[in-house]
């Protein structure tokens, strides 16, 4: 692969990381979303190519025997996300600095794969009633996802230390003013 760098935001489902990645691409043309291909449903304002390629079972399964992944994972009981080559390639090509918005074992897996190459975030949120929160405003879950969601989250809390930086989401403006700095500097040095 081409060299670039990578910027990797990892959290639990609902800390704000998708948030946090959307206000970087507002303020820094530099950045470049990396678009994960899914095998789950789309949502309602969710387009193919802009949130997620949108890929049946059978594709995904097919592009991970080509071996067209940095990484992947089935989560939520069958559903498959995974990180294409092709699409990191494309963002280097553009002289772009890839973002991710993953969750922490891709994003681990994305970091080891890099290297020096990456910077990998967490971010926190103030506690896990806060979090539980936040996903029942979304309105997106059921009560059998939002259970599964709350129960990963725990899990995923605990590899907080495996990330080089933690942004502590309690206030949404510190937490954006952070993470720009984080990722200025990184992209600086």
């Amino acid at each position: 692969m081409t060299k670039g760098k990578v910027v990797i935001f990892c959290a639990p489902s609902g800390s704000g990381k998708t948030t946090i990645v959307k206000h970087l691409l507002r303020v820094n043309d530099s950045f470049m979303f990396s678009i994960s291909a899914c095998t789950r449903k789309m949502r309602a304002g969710e387009e193919h190519g802009k949130d997620y390629y949108f890929l049946s079972i059978e594709e995904f399964q097919k592009k991970i025997v080509a071996n067209e992944f940095l990484e992947y994972e089935e989560v939520y009981g069958g559903n498959f996300y995974g990180t294409l080559k092709s699409e990191v390639e494309r963002i280097w090509a553009l002289g772009k600095v890839v973002l991710f918005d993953v969750d922490v074992v891709g994003g681990l897996n994305i970091k080891h794969y890099f290297g020096e190459q990456a910077l990998a975030i967490f971010v926190k949120p103030p506690s896990i009633d806060a979090l539980e929160k936040r996903l029942r405003y979304r309105s997106t879950e059921t009560e059998e996802t939002l259970t599964m969601r709350v129960s990963k989250a725990v899990s995923e809390l605990s590899f907080e230390n495996k990330f080089e930086k933690v942004i502590m989401n309690d206030d949404l403006n510190k937490a954006l003013t952070e993470a720009e700095f984080l990722v200025q500097t990184f992209i600086n040095s």
